[in-house]
């Protein structure tokens, strides 16, 4: 093969059972991945300066396409079912060869990076790709080893990326064309049959979910950043609820986005970078995102662009409603720059309520937050999975993460639940979904009142507001807050057929204790009685 670049590692992929004969492109830095991507036909340059690509048939991970290997030595620790699907390794024994076939065919780029911005928890991982833009998607995503460290740099875990690749269901016995998967015992991620390259970031955090708990460390899907005055915050939250943009707050400094450690003592980074959903991103609201879509090294996916302008827009979601920019955290002006936070005081569950039903702001006792966190309410809406419609769907996704847990929930929960035992951790459930109506008929949850709560919760101001239990599920609501419209604080004022508000919440309650039934084995009686109570 003919290895390509400066840093060229002393353990090639040679070791990955790769013997390309075409050209295989080191750890490219965006000049370069830029250009490979444009010859190719694969991207063009916005006018301010993104690479903006597409991503074909999936715009969104595809839930459905995900496996564990069933191996001897993780089989007993993983949470079997519709979530951590079966491959055996026989077939992803066969999906290997077929994707190893592939990849000798092609020119290949290598990225060498790192999961994990603490060296004492980090894990290398080495990306392997025919794509140029998948390249510098990881290279954005996850953490770039100093130059000095990739002449020896040796992968603990390896990613074989062959997006264009389509696999036989049949003679895998799996759902699709798409295949991703991971062998723990192997230490390697497959990933085949699409374009969408969230799978490969969301591959490295399912690993370190796996890996980290037995160290005592609680991975979490979440933002987190700092105050002032040294104090953390951890945001849980799906995608869509805001978790991103609410991160990058101009008054705090931003740890990172959307995968972190709790330690003993430290909140850190998995990644070093972002990736925002930007479908009609707001100049005025989100600032520092929408600063980033007008980037050099920024990937944009699926975002409209005129052929003759080079002008985005990021109001059209014709291609996809799950538009996306991929860039290094260094692009949000007031970070961390990896340096990991204190010890949290504010834990954060957000959610998008599709039914209208739960209040913007609500403060969760450690019982109340134990429930919450188990439950993982919010509503995923079109664009963000492969095969929703245009309906948003209420869903209950464990521990705001549950795609990504190869682990039973309870392992994350009691993890969770010693972490806030451990120190005077605050915790707020909060709603960006939607006020005055179900999905449809209510509207988006003003981010200035979301951004006006979070702050009195974090500074301190709602500690002196009075409170209200709400009757639907007797977590306490604040009745005033600085910057907000009282009448948003109650969701059931702001229907105008209240009738039908009752309706809607009494059904919430029911999907929420139905929900809950396969965790009250794992925990005690208070836990049980944290949730609704009507």
């Amino acid at each position: 093969m003919n290895n390509v670049a400066k840093y060229v590692s002393n353990n090639g992929i040679e070791n990955q059972n790769i013997n390309s004969k075409n050209d295989v492109f080191w750890n490219f830095g965006p000049e370069l991945l830029y250009e490979h991507t444009i010859k190719q036909g694969l991207g063009v340059m916005s006018k301010g300066g993104a690479l903006v690509v597409e991503t074909g048939q999936h715009t969104g991970r595809s839930a459905n396409d995900k496996y564990m290997v069933d191996e001897p030595s993780s089989r007993d620790n993983i949470w079997w079912g519709k979530v951590n699907k079966a491959i055996s390794e026989e077939n992803f024994n066969i999906a290997e060869k077929q994707i190893l076939a592939y990849l000798n065919e092609r020119n290949l780029y290598v990225q060498d990076l790192y999961g994990g911005t603490d060296p004492a928890h980090r894990i290398s991982v080495r990306a392997i790709s025919p794509s140029p833009w998948h390249s510098l998607f990881i290279r954005n995503l996850l953490v770039r080893p100093d130059v000095a460290d990739l002449e020896g740099f040796s992968p603990d875990f390896t990613i074989l990326h062959a997006p264009e690749l389509k696999m036989d269901p049949e003679e895998l016995g799996i759902n699709s064309e798409t295949l991703v998967t991971i062998n723990i015992a192997r230490k390697l991620v497959l990933i085949a049959g699409t374009s969408y390259a969230g799978e490969m970031k969301k591959s490295v955090f399912s690993i370190l979910n796996y890996l980290l708990p037995e160290k005592g460390i609680m991975p979490m899907h979440c933002s987190a950043n700092i105050g002032k005055d040294g104090d953390s915050a951890v945001f849980f939250g799906l995608s869509g609820t805001g978790k991103t943009t609410l991160s990058a707050d101009p008054e705090r400094q931003l740890i990172g986005d959307d995968e972190h450690g709790w330690s003993d003592n430290t909140i850190f980074n998995f990644e070093g970078g972002c990736y925002a959903k930007v479908i009609r991103l707001s100049q005025e609201a989100e600032p520092e995102i929408y600063a980033t879509t007008s980037m050099f090294g920024t990937v944009l996916e699926n975002v409209v662009i005129d052929e003759d302008t080079r002008e985005i827009d990021l109001d059209d979601g014709s291609k996809a409603e799950n538009t996306r920019a991929a860039y290094p955290i260094t692009s949000i002006p007031n970070t961390t720059d990896g340096a990991p936070g204190a010890y949290p005081k504010n834990v954060i569950m957000l959610t998008a309520d599709a039914f209208g039903v739960m209040p913007p702001m609500a403060r969760l006792t450690p019982e109340q937050a134990m429930y919450h966190f188990l439950s993982g309410y919010t509503a995923k809406v079109a664009g963000t999975e492969k095969g929703l419609g245009k309906e948003p769907q209420a869903t209950f996704s464990t521990c705001f993460g549950a795609p990504f847990m190869p682990r039973h929930p309870s392992v994350y929960g009691n993890l969770l639940r010693e972490k806030i035992a451990k120190g005077d951790v605050k915790c707020w459930l909060v709603n960006t979904g939607w006020t005055g109506g179900v999905y449809g008929v209510g509207s988006r949850m003003p981010i200035k009142y979301t951004r006006a709560l979070l702050h009195g919760a974090l500074d301190g101001t709602l500690n002196d507001v009075e409170f209200r239990q709400d009757s639907n599920f007797g977590f306490e609501v604040p009745l005033s807050c600085p910057g907000v419209d009282d009448a948003v604080l109650d969701p059931r004022g702001t229907w105008e057929d209240t009738a039908a508000y009752d309706k809607q919440a009494s059904h919430l309650v029911g999907l929420f204790k139905e929900n809950f039934v396969e965790f009250e084995e794992y925990v005690d009686d208070a836990v049980k009685a944290a949730g609704p109570i009507a």
